[in-house]
């Protein structure tokens, strides 16, 4: 393996997280309560660029194209990603010396060819390197909406920060292999989430421009709980769950509870009556966390505190749901809220009859 600060693909971040469904106004709902908004339309094909920072989110409802198969077999869901790259070509063709399987998209006149190979679940994952404004390939193959903001802030999300997969059990070393050996990613987190009646395994990986991280979640044994239960829903494995980051988590949310999102169940008061003693001295405003059920992880040893502030919406596309965070200095992904969270979602199935209580 080459060394693990190599980046021979050239990455550079997350371009944009593509989405389908079986019928149109679904996804845009869901965009819209998060302060996406439509900025741009193709010029032949029925896509469109939904945006908020530098987050850009693409609906693909072309009749007879990969992602109208992919909806008809998940539902709504996310059917691609991109990664910008340095070279797209040279990155496509080192992919497939490695063992990468392409993926043939439809091209029409004067589009740009976008390099794709087959991704999680049978997700396309593109390689960009046309992002730069006014040369990107929205500026090439997209009709700008006129009198739209280009860039707008919406409820204050600037950057995608990672992009969870769940994957079936014994598969997650298979797909940590694939991003090690195409991208060079790397193993940075390693977890294993016990609750009161299931249990998963995580593996976060991170690529070498340090701005794409892919957790990995598989079921642990015994079944039955979260993670499989997507797959059943989600039929595969998939896109679980997108994060988006932001600079000041308590105004998204007041703005995110404006536009009408509904957020996962919160977790019990014990969490942030321990909150003092699992982080002292953390200086964070614990009252106006819990009244809007923000989870806060990270360290406070040696006096300078590094914090992660989170939380999750309800499940908002099928089993899909959506990640809302701010990163003070810390770069994990809230192993010590892992099981607050593991055991909010248990809650929530035991109350859908997922799973059964114990006798």
């Amino acid at each position: 393996m080459a060394d693990l600060f190599e980046n021979p693909m050239g990455l550079n971040g997350f371009e944009f997280v593509e989405f389908t469904a079986p019928e149109k106004g679904i996804l845009e709902t869901v965009f819209t309560a998060m302060g996406f908004v439509k900025v741009a339309r193709h010029r032949s094909k029925d896509v469109t660029l939904w945006r908020q920072g530098d987050i850009n989110f693409v609906t693909n409802y072309e009749p007879n194209s990969h992602a109208y198969y992919y909806a008809q077999e998940h539902g709504p869901s996310a059917c691609g990603l991109a990664f910008r790259v340095k070279d797209a070509k040279l990155a496509y063709e080192a992919a497939l010396a490695k063992g990468a399987q392409p993926v043939d998209l439809q091209t029409g006149p004067m589009e740009l060819k976008l390099p794709a190979i087959k991704g999680i679940g049978g997700a396309t994952l593109y390689l960009i390197d046309r992002y730069e404004d006014g040369k990107s390939i929205y500026d090439i193959d997209f009709i700008w909406e006129e009198g739209v903001d280009r860039r707008p802030e919406g409820c204050g999300f600037h950057t995608l920060d990672h992009l969870t997969h769940n994957v079936y059990r014994g598969r997650m070393d298979y797909w940590a292999k694939y991003y090690e050996d195409l991208f060079n990613f790397r193993e940075i987190r390693y977890f294993d989430i016990k609750g009161e009646y299931t249990g998963l395994l995580s593996k976060a990986m991170t690529a070498p421009d340090g701005k794409i991280r892919i957790p990995l979640n598989e079921e642990a044994a015994g079944g039955g709980g979260q993670i499989e239960e997507f797959l059943m829903k989600y039929n595969g494995e998939g896109i679980q769950h997108i994060a988006f980051a932001c600079d000041d988590l308590l105004a998204c949310w007041d703005r995110l509870k404006e536009q009408g999102m509904e957020f996962m169940t919160p977790p019990p008061e014990t969490y942030y009556e321990m909150l003092e003693e699992r982080l002292p001295g953390h200086g964070e405003p614990t009252e106006e966390f819990q009244s809007r059920g923000i989870l806060l992880d990270g360290t406070t040893e040696g006096g300078q505190p590094r914090l992660l502030l989170q939380i999750f919406s309800a499940n908002m596309l099928g089993p899909v749901f959506f990640e809302f965070i701010q990163r003070k200095e810390d770069e994990g992904f809230g192993e010590g809220n892992f099981k607050a969270l593991f055991e909010s979602i248990e809650r929530d199935q035991l109350k859908r009859g997922v799973i059964k209580e114990k006798e």
